[in-house]
């Protein structure tokens, strides 16, 4: 199993809620490694390039509404199957339907204002990460708690 890549937005509620912190905790408490993060502002261009197979659908113009509403937290968190473990860290879209234990469910209690976001896929990860990232803003450190963390074989 290879190490995969994910890009993870702390969306504009979550950096107004001053819960940045607390998500980056998370990430790093669930043993994924940050190999790359910068704080931005979502213009409208970017929210339909990154949003381009929702640009047509009724609710785009509340979603580009809220993502560019305010400063997001991209950030690109690398691991073994990152994009499924992320994806389950975060809990359901819907922060009111989210378990106990996730972000969402923890953190969060609407739909729409969801606090994250994370690829949703190989494709996808590697498409947003290009998105909001060029490849020398990505540093991938050698772990040295790798060993700590996961089996070689994980790798």
């Amino acid at each position: 199993m290879a190490l995969e890549r994910t890009l993870i937005l702390a969306k504009p509620d979550a950096v107004q809620r001053r819960l940045v912190g607390r998500i980056v905790t998370r990430i790093e408490d669930k043993g994924l490694s940050l190999v790359g993060m910068k704080m931005l502002q979502v213009t409208p261009e970017l929210s339909r390039q990154h949003y381009a197979e929702h640009v047509n659908k009724p609710f785009y113009p509340d979603l580009e509404a809220f993502i560019t509403s305010g400063p997001v937290v991209a950030m690109v968190v690398e691991g073994p199957e990152a994009i499924a473990v992320m994806r389950t860290l975060m809990g359901k879209t819907n922060a009111r339907e989210s378990a106990p234990g996730t972000i969402r469910g923890d953190l969060g209690a609407s739909r729409q204002m969801n606090l994250i976001h994370g690829s949703d896929g190989p494709e996808a990860a590697k498409r947003e990460i290009a998105t909001y990232f060029r490849e020398n803003e990505l540093v991938s450190a050698p772990g040295m708690l790798a060993a700590a963390l996961w089996a070689k074989e994980e790798e």
